[in-house]
């Protein structure tokens, strides 16, 4: 007891040490802070504040706790008592530096203050204001010069909003997955259906006029990655993170056609930004009053990772698949068996595409390049490597003749003659990564879908066409991943997919954007 009671003794001799210490250390602070004209409450709290984050840091208790309730045995008291002191005294020093440092920062903007300049406090030297008044006069002339471009721009583009509301306008939106989608397909047999595959592990057949969900697919146990409808016959085939691709038939019954509401006149400006957690209201599970199938007609499986496309040889005998294990595969539809594994790429597949009247199929992978693979000669399988991107190439699809068009996460869409794979025939520049495009074979004209929730159309030499109209109140509120045409539609004949759940279906006046150009 008697050694208890003298370690208090000192502990509070050491306390009343520190406060009289931290009162001299405040009287001179003050004096100091009169001649920089700073606020003191200012300074204080900066220097408290610094104190307080150490504790933080540190996670040691505080400087103010009481001796008498510590149960640490004085040794170790002392030892944190002598490194506080440490610390305080650090601090000391660093405080007064900045103080010594402002006042010569004062002192130099008193004596620069006749010459009309003024300095802060990172900038000391009188070269360094001369820079910096001539860097203004710069900024300013760059200032003048965007704000006149911007203006312009803007007049510009009022009169190419009012064109593209005018040739580009949204009739109908699908909305009942549960989850992104990621693609989207227009069937090429009667009757006419939308297909959609959504990372909530379903596929769902719509009708184009009405908007109902027709037919739910439940067969996948991962994400449905692509859809793609058989050339002649009421099936469908996708491509699922379960490591499998299905073929399934689907039977529907097309409701009658409702009038399609005129969702061109909008308000406000086309480039209004949306806020991600705008989705679509999604009231109960919309698929749940439609048929669903759970069982598939064929199984496809020989893939080790994701399959992340597929789609129909022409003639729908054969189908081809592609996946994240670096290979693409070639099945045959009847007995499910595989034909070939198509191996070359280095790294991920991103998508597969079959020429519509030809055997030939291209493949698109993480490594910047894209295959065509050529199975016209059944003796012969030839393949052939494009490289022109310098990022992912996310989907290269054919068009009519000898072309293939190519996107890629490096902001470019490329178009190929396959006559001439040394270079590309024309290269379209955009300011945001390119995903699944699909190209209008019978006009050519491309439709991309972008990371930055636009769609735009160009022409075959690269020429730009439109912009789908989006605002706050139509068009993709997040990214768009996919977009298929379907020429002979009356009502739709484009059709858009993102990570907002929903699909648009638009109508592009292709006469009238034509006549534009």
């Amino acid at each position: 007891m008697p050694t208890e009671s003298g370690s208090c003794s000192t502990a509070r001799q050491a306390k009343q040490k520190r406060k009289s210490h931290s009162l001299s250390i405040r009287r001179t602070n003050s004096s100091e802070q009169e001649r920089t004209g700073l606020p003191r409450e200012m300074l204080e709290g900066q220097f408290w504040r610094l104190i307080s984050e150490m504790k933080m840091w540190t996670g040691l208790v505080s400087l103010e706790v009481s001796l008498q309730d510590s149960k640490l045995p004085s040794s170790v008291r002392s030892t944190l008592l002598e490194l506080f002191g440490q610390i305080e005294r650090e601090f000391e020093n660093l405080y007064i530096e900045n103080l010594e440092l402002r006042r010569e920062i004062d002192t130099l903007n008193e004596r620069l203050a006749a010459e009309g300049q003024a300095i802060d406090g990172a900038e000391l030297s009188k070269g360094q204001l001369k820079t910096k008044a001539s860097h203004s006069t710069s900024q300013l002339s760059q200032k003048l010069k965007t704000t006149y471009k911007a203006s312009t721009s803007k007049i510009v583009s009022s009169f190419k909003t009012t064109t593209s509301r005018a040739v580009c306008q949204l009739v109908k939106e699908y909305i009942g997955h549960r989850d992104g989608i990621w693609d989207v397909s227009v069937a090429r047999t009667q009757p006419v259906v939308l297909g959609t595959a959504s990372a909530d592990h379903t596929a769902l057949l719509w009708s184009i006029e009405t908007g109902k969900c027709l037919v739910k697919y439940s067969g996948h146990v991962g994400s449905v990655n692509s859809i793609k409808f058989h050339p002649s016959e009421q099936l469908a085939l996708t491509a699922s993170g379960d490591q499998t691709a299905h073929i399934w038939r689907y039977v529907v019954q097309l409701p009658t056609p409702q009038p399609v509401a005129d969702t061109s006149q909008i308000s406000g400006e086309d480039e209004i930004e949306c806020s991600d957690k705008d989705e679509p209201d999604i009231d109960g599970d919309v698929s749940s009053d439609c048929p669903t199938i759970r069982v598939p007609l064929t199984s496809l499986k020989s893939h080790q990772g994701v399959v992340i496309a597929a789609d129909w040889l022409v003639g729908g005998k054969q189908a081809v698949t592609a996946s994240w294990d670096r290979t693409a595969n070639l099945y045959d539809v009847e007995t499910s068996e595989l034909v070939h594994s198509l191996t070359g790429h280095d790294q991920e597949l991103t998508h597969c595409c079959t020429h519509p009247t030809q055997r030939l199929v291209v493949t698109s992978s993480r490594d910047t390049t894209f295959r065509l693979w050529d199975f016209r000669d059944p003796s012969i399988h030839s393949v052939n490597v494009f490289q022109g991107h310098t990022d992912t190439v996310t989907s290269a699809v054919f068009t009519v003749g000898d072309n293939v068009v190519s996107g890629s996460d490096d902001r470019t869409v490329k178009v190929w003659d396959l006559k001439n794979m040394r270079s590309p025939i024309a290269t379209i520049r955009t300011d945001s990564a390119i995903n699944r495009i699909n190209v209008c074979v019978g006009q050519k004209i491309i439709a991309l879908p972008h990371d930055n929730r636009q769609v735009r159309l160009f022409d075959m030499s690269g020429v730009r066409l439109a912009r789908l109209p989006r605002s706050s109140r139509q068009g993709h509120r997040r990214m768009v991943c996919c977009s298929a045409w379907s020429e002979d539609h009356p009502i739709c004949n484009l059709f858009t997919c993102g990570f907002d759940r929903q699909a648009i279906g638009w109508n592009i006046n292709i006469p009238a954007l034509l006549q534009e150009k």
